[in-house]
């Protein structure tokens, strides 16, 4: 890109690699001071190839989503800690859908102490997770898949998911707007959120603090479409009022300081469970 210097250069290769990029990491990685790296990431937040989040800056969205080995780095402890307290709402001897996400792979990896779980899923890596256990039984939507992510897609996968009425829905999101629309990249994907949401009795969605500060083209429904909310930090005031008006239960699954938050929200105390 025209106009970076080397090591802007160097870390826009990295934040591709690995999704995000911290101040700490960076200075160690090229011995000069964080407020080198705090001005390089600047520049490079202005040209929108970044955008900042405390601490660093991870990949600016926009018509295309992360490649999925990215993703995975993208704030894979929050994510870890999302799919806990997600799969703790989750009782034994039920029915749900899990759809295609990194997120939504945590939160798989977290039911595997469960008994008598029936899980349909349009997602490889949640059923390669899953299919040993012997107290779970998995049923994968047929149809295409998607090679860079393992992503069932398509109107077999739809019809399957349609086949169903399952007690609960575990959905992701790529972006999270100001107005409570949640957002995603690829339309076929969207088809089947949507397939999943209309099919389940309680729909919780599972996405970190990093997917309120991107911004995808295509909805896949509205915040006040979910029950259940598990993120890793307070939500911003307007999206923290839209779910206590809609009585949406939100999870905070990591405790953290308001130093960390960018837009801290004044949720009621009674919309939200804060883990610790």
């Amino acid at each position: 890109m025209a106009g970076l210097s080397h090591r802007q250069t160097e870390i826009l290769n990295i934040a591709r690699a690995f999704g995000r990029v911290m101040v700490e990491d960076l200075a160690k990685r090229f011995e000069v001071s964080a407020q080198t790296i705090r001005k390089d990431l600047n520049d490079l937040c202005d040209q929108r190839s970044l955008t900042r989040i405390h601490g660093g800056a991870i990949i600016a969205s926009g018509v295309e989503n992360l490649a999925y080995e990215a993703r995975r780095f993208v704030a894979a402890e929050e994510k870890r800690a999302i799919g806990i307290a997600a799969a703790s709402r989750i009782p034994n001897g039920c029915s749900l859908f899990i759809n295609i996400g990194t997120t939504t792979e945590e939160v798989a990896s977290a039911l595997t102490s469960h008994e008598d779980l029936l899980v349909i899923t349009n997602n490889l890596n949640v059923a390669m997770l899953l299919y040993r256990h012997p107290r779970i039984e998995v049923i994968v939507a047929g149809g295409a898949v998607r090679r860079a992510d393992g992503a069932v897609i398509g109107s077999t996968a739809i019809s399957l998911i349609g086949q169903f009425k399952v007690d609960y829905a575990i959905i992701g999101a790529s972006a999270i707007d100001e107005e409570g629309a949640l957002l995603d990249f690829d339309y076929r994907e969207v088809q089947a959120a949507q397939a999943i949401i209309a099919n389940a009795r309680s729909v919780m969605l599972v996405a970190d603090s990093t997917k309120l500060r991107r911004s995808a083209p295509v909805r896949i429904a509205h915040l006040s479409q979910i029950q259940t909310f598990v993120t890793d930090a307070p939500l911003p005031a307007g999206l923290a009022n839209i779910c206590h008006h809609r009585g949406i239960e939100v999870v905070e699954a990591m405790e953290k300081s308001a130093a960390d938050i960018d837009d801290p929200g004044g949720e009621p105390a009674s919309t939200v469970v804060r883990l610790k």
